[in-house]
This record gives C-alpha cells, sequence and structure tokens, in this order.
C-alpha cells in the first residue's frame, strides 16, 4: 500500500464526503451556511482524519488516534444529516 487513497476506507469516505457536499446544495438558501456548511466541513473531515492517520501510521498510538477522531467525524455527520433529515423530510 503506497497511499491513503489505496485504503478502501478512505475511498468510501472520500465519495460519501462528494454525495454530502451536492446534496447539501440543495438546502434551503438560509442553511447554507449553517447547516449546510457544517455538514460538508464533518463529512469532509472523516477522509482528511484517515489520510492525516495514515502520514502518522509509523506511530501506531498516533494512527489509531486518527481513526478514532475520523470516527468521531462521521457520528458528527451523522447527527447533522440526522437533523437535516428531521428538518426537511
Amino acid at each position: 500500500m503506497s497511499s491513503y487513497r489505496d485504503l478502501e476506507i478512505y475511498q468510501i469516505a472520500f465519495e460519501l464526503a462528494k454525495k454530502i457536499h451536492y446534496a447539501s446544495l440543495k438546502l434551503p438558501q438560509y442553511e447554507l451556511y449553517e447547516q449546510g456548511s457544517q455538514i460538508r466541513r464533518s463529512s469532509k473531515s472523516v477522509k482528511d482524519q484517515i489520510s492525516e492517520g495514515y502520514g502518522r501510521r509509523r506511530y501506531k498510538p498516533e494512527f489509531i488516534k486518527f481513526l478514532i477522531y475520523s470516527h468521531s467525524s462521521c457520528d458528527e455527520a451523522t447527527s447533522q444529516l440526522e437533523m437535516i433529515k428531521s428538518l426537511y423530510p
């Protein structure tokens, strides 16, 4: 494995971030800079934390720490999606 891009979990997170990005742009205008911005940032953070952790993979505790951060960002994005779904069914 020569890059974080080779990680299947990174590829999944990247595609999900793209889908969330485009979907968030369909929110009402007044939500684009509130809820929309938050869901875009948290979903992109999932992939970013994976890639940063991969860069520190030589130090296993550091790699694990960033994977935990990634999981936390995933939980945040899920919570944001739940909120959006409840407001705009």
